[in-house]
Parts: structure tokens; C-alpha cells; sequence
């Protein structure tokens, strides 16, 4: 059984990084790749539920920066983020982590890394 669910691009370096560190820290982990498999639309849903759509989108990504103005303005809630974010998966802050407990985090900041010590 899988331990962690990691969910990213796999050219990603913060990806890379946390999928490092949890190997070192030895938990055993799932990868799952937006660019080939997408958004699971029901994963997505918890992590808007769990986390809210202002932070799955990554507003200081280059994914981000390319989008037109009036597609940035049409993200105000988290149907809309949802839409984006199965339309233009490499927008969602990487990595995103579900736990064993079912908890997630997004992205990798020294929290996250803490709970993978």
C-alpha cells in the first residue's frame, strides 16, 4: 500500500526535491504525473475543499504569467480554479501531498519538509 500520494510534473525541480526527500526519509510513494495522467477531477475536488483554490494556484508561475488577462480575471472561485486547473494542470503550486492521514499540503515549504524529517 501507498503511504504518500505526490502529484506534479516530473521536470519540476521542487518536485524532484521532494520526491528525493521522501525516499530518503523512506516512505513509499506514488508519483502521479499532471502531464500524463492529468488532474483526477475528485483528488482536485478534495484539494480545493481541504486547501482553497488561492493556494493550488501558482500566481508566480510562468504557467500563470501566460495566461491572458481576462483568463486570470475568470478565476474567482474554486469552480473556476477547477476549470483552470484540468485545463492547464502545470498552474497548480507542485508539489501536491496526500498523507496517510488523508491530510494534503501543496507546495514545499519548510512545514512540509519538517513533516517528511
Amino acid at each position: 500500500m501507498t503511504d504518500v500520494v505526490l502529484y506534479g510534473i516530473p521536470n519540476c525541480d521542487t518536485v524532484k526535491r521532494a520526491r528525493a526527500a521522501l525516499t530518503a526519509a523512506g516512505y513509499k510513494h506514488e508519483f502521479h504525473d499532471f502531464k500524463k495522467s492529468g488532474v483526477p477531477l475528485q483528488a482536485a475536488a478534495l484539494w480545493l475543499t481541504q486547501c482553497g483554490w488561492q493556494q493550488l494556484i501558482n500566481r508566480q508561475g510562468s504557467t500563470w504569467r501566460k495566461l491572458s488577462d481576462a483568463e486570470k480575471e475568470a478565476v474567482q472561485d474554486e469552480r473556476s480554479a477547477l476549470a483552470l486547473m484540468q485545463s492547464q494542470p502545470s498552474v497548480i503550486k507542485r508539489p501536491v501531498i496526500r498523507w496517510p492521514d488523508g491530510s494534503i499540503t501543496v507546495g514545499w515549504d519548510d512545514a512540509v519538509r519538517a513533516r517528511v524529517s
